[in-house]
């Protein structure tokens, strides 16, 4: 069955019609499993979006912290914007292991990206106007990201997908999805997710469902 890519500038006008969930700002979580394609497509929305800004939690997250992030992006983050005014955060460098010295400055535009693993966690979605989730499935997305990353990050991963594994145990995302993003040939396929809101969207295509073959 082949699929009908969605125009993602149909998407952003959706986004942008949406009511805002923190503050003046409609924060868009983009959550999936690593390797899912997350950060590309966070990035071609973002540019439907006139440039929106994008938060990048593989900024925010740590080696020691693969997860322990939430109160982080809570009071550098979220509180700042609900506030109207411009989050500020320092972030990770990965090689050096260690935070700083770049600190990224946000403003509180109508519309904010959130993006990685994790963005949608039950801590989160009370600040969230819409969670997409990129449906590609564990397995095939950590083959994918392991090959990005080369054999010089295979310890990396040796140690990321137990502790992915166990978050979404303990705190999934994807049944709160309210839109699931399928990567095509010709783009995206953003379909009704499993949250029931998902039915009244007026940006999802009305096809086969998440089982369909782009």
């Amino acid at each position: 069955m082949t699929a009908h890519a969605t125009p993602l500038s149909h998407v952003a006008d959706a986004l942008r019609r949406l009511p805002p969930s923190c503050g003046p700002v409609r924060l868009v979580g983009v959550d999936g499993h690593a390797g899912s394609g997350k950060s590309t497509f966070a990035r071609r929305l973002a540019e439907a979006l006139d440039g929106a800004p994008v938060v990048r939690l593989d900024d925010i997250a740590s080696h020691d912290e693969l997860f322990g992030w939430t109160e982080r992006v809570r009071r550098q983050v979220i509180m700042p914007l609900s506030r109207g005014e411009s989050a500020r955060y320092e972030t990770y460098d990965w090689h050096a292991r260690r935070f700083g010295p770049e600190v990224r400055t946000l403003p509180p535009a109508p519309v904010v990206l959130l993006e990685g693993v994790g963005a949608g966690r039950r801590a989160l979605r009370p600040f969230l106007a819409r969670l997409l989730w990129m449906e590609l499935p564990r397995g095939e997305a950590w083959e994918r990201g392991r090959h990005r990353d080369g054999a010089e990050q295979s310890d990396f991963w040796d140690g990321w997908e137990p502790a992915e594994r166990r978050h979404f145990d303990q705190d999934p995302s994807r049944p709160f999805a309210h839109s699931l993003v399928r990567q095509c040939r010709e783009g995206y396929e953003v379909l009704a997710g499993p949250d029931e809101t998902a039915a009244q969207s007026q940006i999802v295509t009305h096809g086969e469902g998440p089982s369909a073959m782009c």
